[in-house]
């Protein structure tokens, strides 16, 4: 059967021709001559054993056999066409980056800088996984994590990203409202994030450091930190900014830090790579841009 199919250039130079509607046409697409296109319509012909246009006319017309082969050829082509396609898609799949990390380190720290690492690199593929809070082990499905804590984790090789540092934080005009009313931080509507990982620090710990204690003034509850922040930037009270978190919106100027002592705990963010990292070579270009940018 193989020995039947005439070369793939001659059926490429037919859909050519039928596509473009002349040889003067087809030739002008593919780059060649016209008698090197109607030389391979007569070699395609020879090869098939009849005529597949009727030159008589003017244009020529497809021949009942022309027909046949226009559909068989435009199917196939397409076919391949689309497998090439998909094979495309795969190797772009095998080529990108998984990043795990909690939902609000996503939003407010990955994303601005994923932005900026797109701008430049176009071509490279990143998906992010995120949880309510922390990040999950590496498996062959996450090359890299962003995790708080001590880094003595075993998955994967950790690096430190930065230090944390914690400060009550609000948007300007609550800030304006607290000090017109002479307002403390433990007097002031304070908003509040469930977190069942201790190494985070609540308002709780964060107010005993400062030897105080809550006040009576209604608080807010969250369920994470995304809640927390857009509920602060909205001016409905103070929040404990971290900087993974609130750091550059303080830096943009969409929040202010109040004026108190903040908070360095012991724990840090980290980075973890998959420890096949060096045969990822987008995984690694991904984690080293991070890396140097902290």
């Amino acid at each position: 059967m193989r020995s039947s199919l005439p070369p793939l250039r001659l059926l490429t130079v037919f859909e050519a021709v039928i596509r473009c509607g002349s040889v003067q046409r087809a030739a002008a697409e593919l780059n060649v001559t016209q008698p090197a296109v109607s030389q391979s319509l007569r070699q395609l012909e020879d090869h098939v054993g009849t005529r597949l246009l009727d030159r008589s006319t003017r244009p020529a017309t497809r021949t009942e056999a022309g027909r046949i082969l226009e559909n068989a050829v435009i199917e196939g082509l397409g076919r391949i066409a689309d497998a090439i396609d998909h094979i495309g898609r795969m190797q772009a799949s095998e080529e990108s980056t998984t990043v795990a990390c909690s939902v609000g380190v996503a939003t407010y720290w990955l994303m601005p800088r994923l932005a900026r690492f797109s701008a430049e690199h176009p071509l490279a593929s990143v998906n992010v996984m995120t949880t309510q809070q922390g990040a999950p082990r590496l498996n062959p499905a996450i090359d890299l994590a962003i995790r708080y804590g001590d880094g003595k984790w075993a998955d994967g090789v950790v690096e430190k990203l930065f230090d944390e540092r914690v400060v009550p934080v609000c948007s300007a005009a609550y800030r304006d409202r607290m000090v017109a009313d002479s307002i403390a931080v433990n007097q002031a509507t304070l908003l509040h994030v469930a977190a069942d990982d201790q190494a985070w620090i609540g308002w709780p710990a964060y107010l005993r450091s400062l030897r105080l204690a809550e006040g009576r003034a209604p608080s807010r509850r969250f369920t994470n930190y995304v809640q927390a922040t857009q509920a602060a930037l909205d001016g409905q009270g103070v929040m404990l900014g971290w900087e993974s978190i609130t750091g550059d919106l303080v830096r943009e100027g969409r929040m202010v830090e109040l004026d108190i002592a903040p908070l360095v705990p012991r724990d840090a963010f980290y980075l973890v790579s998959t420890p096949g990292i060096a045969e990822r070579p987008a995984a690694r270009l991904l984690a080293d841009w991070l890396l140097d940018r902290t």
